[in-house]
C-alpha cells in the first residue's frame, strides 16, 4: 500500500477516530427533544425568501428579481401576513408547514460581525463567542450545548458532514460522517487491516477501531433505505435524499445534529420567482419536508433551525444578482413550535432604514435568539445558557 493511498484512506475515517475520541454512543431516548441545525453556506438572499410585500422600496430596489405581491400573478409571493410573503417555490413544503403552525421566520437576524467575509463570518457564528477579546477557535456553540445537555459531553450528537465543523468542535465528544455516499466502501479490507496494524500498539488503537465500527453501523442502518431507493428509482436530488437519511438516524439515535448546504452565493443571474435561487429554495424545501415526514412521531419533539452567515444586499446589482450583506432571516421548524408567525424585532423597509444604506440591519442578535430558543426547548437556566453563549442575555421570542 503506497503512503499516499494510506493517507487518503485515513482521511476517510470519521475525524473523531483520528482524534482519539470514542464514537460509541447510546441511542437518544425516543422522548428526548431533537435539534437539527442547517447552515446555508454562502450567504443566501433572505429578501427573496421572506419578501417584504408591503414595502414599495423593495420593488424599487429589485426591478428584475423582485417577487410579485401576493395575488398579483400566478408566481407571486405567498402571503404570510400583511407585511411579509414567502417565495412561491416553497408553496408545497415550508408554506404548508407555516399554515399548520410548524414554521416561523425571524427577519433582521444575524451577527454583529461586519467583515462580510464568508469564512470569517461563518467561523464567528459557529464559535458563538464575543467578537472582541480572546476567543477559543476550537470551541463551537453546538458542542457547548451538547456538553450542557449531555452530562459532561456524553450527548448523542452527530455532524452529518465530511469534516467536523467548528460549531461542533470542543470538549464534548461529537462524531461526524457524511451520508451522501454511505453505500460506497472507500476503504477495502486490506487497507483497513493495514491501518489497524499501524495503530495496534498506540494509544489510538481503540479509537480507530471505534471509527471503523461507527462507519459500519451507519452503513448497515442505511442499507435498507438505500436498497429501496435504488429499486424504486426515487427521483430526488442532493439534499432531499440526504435529509431522509439524517432523519432516520436522528429519529433512532441522535438528539443533536448539524448539516451544511452550500451554493448560496448568488452574485449573478439570481432570478426571481424562477431561476437559480428559486431552484435552490425548492430543493431545500423538499429536503426539509422529507426530513419532517421521515421523523414520524418524533417530529413533535423536533426543532430545525436554518441559518446562514449573512444576508445579501437589499438592492440587486448590475448583474441581476445580489452581493454580500449583513442581516438575514432565520427559519424555525418543528412539530411542537409556536409557528405561523414572523417573529422578533422588525422595522418597515424604507429608504434610509438600511444598514450602511445597503443591507438588512441586525435587530435580532443570533446568540440571544438561539439562547432563548434553547432555553425554551430544553428548560435551561441562565447559568447553563451562559455556558453556551457567554455574557449574552437570552431573548425568548415565544417560538417554543
Amino acid at each position: 500500500m503506497k503512503r499516499r493511498d494510506l493517507l487518503k484512506a485515513l482521511a476517510l475515517l470519521p475525524s473523531t477516530a483520528m482524534l482519539g475520541i470514542s464514537s460509541q454512543v447510546m441511542a437518544a431516548p425516543a422522548t428526548q427533544n431533537r435539534l437539527l441545525l442547517v447552515f446555508l453556506r454562502g450567504g443566501y438572499d433572505a429578501s427573496n425568501l421572506l419578501i417584504p410585500t408591503s414595502s414599495n422600496f423593495y420593488y424599487e430596489s429589485r426591478p428584475n428579481i423582485a417577487i410579485a405581491r401576493p395575488g398579483s400573478t400566478p408566481d407571486a409571493a405567498l402571503a404570510l401576513n400583511a407585511d411579509w410573503g414567502l417565495h412561491p417555490a416553497l408553496r408545497e413544503t415550508i408554506y404548508t408547514m407555516f399554515q399548520q403552525g410548524e414554521a416561523a421566520f425571524i427577519p433582521f437576524a444575524g451577527t454583529e460581525d461586519l467583515t462580510r467575509s464568508h469564512f470569517e463570518t461563518q467561523d464567528s457564528i459557529e464559535m458563538g463567542q464575543p467578537l472582541n477579546g480572546s476567543r477559543n477557535f476550537h470551541s463551537g456553540f453546538m458542542n457547548r450545548l451538547a456538553k450542557v445537555l449531555g452530562n459532561n459531553g456524553k450527548m448523542t450528537a452527530m455532524s452529518f458532514t465530511d469534516q467536523l465543523p467548528l460549531a461542533m468542535q470542543g470538549s464534548a465528544h461529537i462524531a461526524n460522517t457524511a451520508l451522501r455516499n454511505v453505500s460506497k466502501n472507500n476503504i477495502d479490507q486490506r487497507q483497513r487491516d493495514l491501518i489497524l496494524q499501524m495503530y495496534a500498539d498506540t494509544s489510538l488503537s481503540q479509537a480507530v477501531r471505534d471509527g471503523f465500527a461507527m462507519r459500519d453501523e451507519v452503513a448497515r442502518e442505511m442499507q435498507e433505505e438505500m436498497n429501496s431507493a435504488n429499486r424504486n428509482a426515487i427521483s430526488t436530488k442532493g439534499f432531499e435524499l440526504e435529509a431522509q437519511r439524517i432523519a432516520r438516524l436522528m429519529r433512532e439515535k441522535y438528539a443533536l445534529g448539524f448539516i451544511d448546504v452550500g451554493g448560496w452565493d448568488t452574485h449573478v443571474n439570481q432570478g426571481g420567482s424562477s431561476g437559480t435561487l428559486a431552484v435552490k429554495f425548492e430543493e431545500l424545501g423538499r429536503g426539509l419536508a422529507a426530513y419532517r415526514k421521515e421523523m414520524g412521531d418524533n417530529w413533535r419533539n423536533t426543532t430545525v433551525v436554518v441559518i446562514s452567515e449573512f444576508g445579501r444586499t437589499f438592492r440587486e446589482n448590475g448583474k441581476h444578482g445580489t452581493d454580500h450583506g449583513h442581516g438575514s432571516v432565520y427559519w424555525v421548524l418543528g412539530g411542537g413550535i409556536k409557528g405561523g408567525q414572523v417573529a422578533g424585532e422588525q422595522i418597515a423597509l424604507e429608504a434610509g432604514k438600511l444598514f450602511q444604506n445597503r443591507d438588512y440591519p441586525v435587530l435580532n442578535e443570533y446568540r440571544a435568539v438561539l439562547g432563548g430558543l434553547f432555553g425554551r426547548i430544553y428548560g435551561l437556566n441562565a447559568n447553563q445558557l451562559d455556558q453556551v453563549f457567554a455574557g449574552v442575555k437570552a431573548r425568548d421570542l415565544g417560538l417554543a
